[in-house]
């Protein structure tokens, strides 16, 4: 019989991240691995167990905050998978979240409802190296299309922390010097609430006026926040699914150890709440245009009937919507149907014809040709990578 492998999961259950990753774990372990696994809940930032240095065991998931937990975690002499990359370059593998397909989901959703000023709201940096990523990547996105991006930057640092009500008035005040219309990025859920909180101190009309999107998806927090708060779902099971096959790869050829290997797992989707529901187009024909596409794209519309819903010609309406938005009207009910597309995508198991179907394509293979023609992927492959698993 084979040995069962003695595995520690140090994987907080304090937030809706950690279960995430603790779901895939035990889906993994169900399907493959069956483990017996150290668990007890714990706190994110809360301390290793102290027997772990002379633990006898197979296996470590952790989650490490700083070089002194790494340390530790290296004296256990086990292999072992860090899941939370807060500290580069630490020699060990790493699985997490894609932060440039975050910030790139977190822009599109905001430009595409007609923003062309941006914000991002972050930790201090220095603090997280995560979250610094976040907040390049989506300055970066934001300015090769040629749009200013401001970042909020804690005036204490990260080595002091604010208390408070010190920096919900420093983010507030940062609001209050933004052009408006404008979309914010926050680099995570908490942040996401206190950008809201600090919008009703400033007075600023959300989203109206600033429109926010933050990242985890955290249900309970953004359900929580006023308005309910639009998140990116990072795909918290596959990475712990992932992690826990990796690590189970690890324990079976002791040899892989020796390259500290970084896998980055694509976000799933935006989830719209009413943080961002809002169309930043000032121009009421576009406007209207907009909210029709919106609605009937997947009915199988064309650009006639969007015309004579406004009453325009094409000659007129199309220069005015590329103005507002950079795209005709025909690439904007393209777009929606492949958002659609790739929500169903992720979100079911309906068989491609019937996504396509659903999105307004005539056909499976016409879905699967425009797919690839934009998306550079073919529907079943990008559903394979963006699903959670079975």
């Amino acid at each position: 019989m084979r040995r069962v492998p003695h595995v520690a999961v140090l994987i907080e259950t304090s937030r809706a991240y950690g279960r995430g990753l603790l779901e895939g774990v035990a889906r993994y372990n169900r399907e493959h691995g069956f483990w017996s696994m150290f668990f007890e809940p714990h706190g994110l930032d809360d301390p290793l167990p102290k027997w772990l240095s002379a633990w006898k065991g197979d296996g470590v998931l952790v989650r490490i905050n700083d070089r002194r937990m790494a340390r530790a975690v290296r004296a256990a002499d086990v292999p072992a998978v860090d899941l939370r990359g807060r500290v580069p370059h630490l020699g060990l593998p790493f699985i997490g979240v894609d932060n440039f397909a975050v910030a790139r989901l977190a822009f599109e959703h905001l430009r595409d409802r007609g923003f062309r000023d941006f914000g991002f709201c972050g930790v201090a940096r220095g603090h997280y190296f995560p979250m610094d990523k976040r907040r390049e990547f989506f300055r970066q996105l934001a300015e090769r299309a040629g749009f200013p991006c401001r970042v909020f930057e804690p005036r204490g640092g990260w080595r002091r922390a604010l208390a408070w009500e010190e920096e919900q008035d420093q983010l507030a005040a940062w609001l209050e010097r933004l052009p408006r219309p404008v979309g914010v990025m926050a680099c995570n859920d908490d942040r996401g609430r206190q950008v809201l909180d600090a919008c009703r101190r400033a007075g600023v009309l959300v989203p109206d006026e600033v429109a926010v999107v933050s990242v985890d998806n955290d249900t309970v927090l953004c359900n929580m926040a006023d308005p309910p708060m639009t998140s990116i779902d990072v795909n918290a099971e596959r990475i712990g699914y992932e992690a826990a096959a990796l690590l189970d790869r690890l324990m079976r050829r002791p040899a892989a150890r020796a390259r500290a290997v970084s896998v980055e797992v694509p976000p799933r989707a935006v989830v719209a709440r009413q943080s961002s529901d809002v169309l930043a187009v000032t121009d009421g024909a576009v406007a209207a245009a907009l909210r029709f596409i919106r609605q009937h794209a997947c009915d199988g519309i064309r650009v006639p009937d969007v015309l004579r819903h406004v009453g325009l010609s094409r000659s007129v309406l199309d220069p005015r919507f590329k103005a507002a938005l950079g795209r005709t009207a025909k690439a904007e009910i393209l777009r929606v149907q492949l958002e659609r597309a790739r929500q169903l995508l992720v979100d079911s198991r309906l068989p491609l014809e019937e996504v396509a179907a659903r999105c307004g394509f005539s056909s499976a293979k016409y879905l699967g040709d425009v797919f690839f023609r934009t998306s550079h992927v073919r529907p079943g492959a990008y559903r394979q990578s963006h699903q959670r698993p079975e």
